[in-house]
């Protein structure tokens, strides 16, 4: 059995950076997400965003390449949202996304968790 704690801050724009994420609505996309990282056996850690991006600040089982759990991520919540009235303007997420690993950091009254 193996045993990691790697925490990723991934970040995803939607396509051409549109302001297209509802802010009224958007407690339900987080929802979404958080059911999906746990579908992957992973714990949600924080989660937030502007209407043209989204912060996941997420670890990821050992079992899953991050790539495979990103594309997971995207996927999902496009086709949920292109089908939600919440998100009429949303086109679906840029190509790419950004992702950084992070440790926990306790210091100077700051805490990421």
């Amino acid at each position: 059995m193996a045993y990691t704690q790697i925490l990723y801050h991934i970040v995803l724009w939607t396509k051409r950076s549109e302001p297209s994420i509802s802010q009224k609505n958007v407690s339900s996309l987080y929802k979404y997400i958080w059911g999906i990282i746990k579908n992957k056996k992973g714990k949600l850690y924080r989660i937030n965003g502007m209407e043209d991006h989204i912060h996941i600040l997420s670890d990821l089982h050992s079992s899953f390449a991050l790539a495979d759990f990103v594309k997971s991520i995207k996927v999902s919540t496009s086709l949920w949202m292109k089908q939600s009235s919440d998100f009429p303007a949303f086109q679906g997420w840029e190509e790419g996304y950004a992702a950084f690993m992070v440790r926990k950091w306790y210091g100077a009254g700051c805490t990421l968790f």
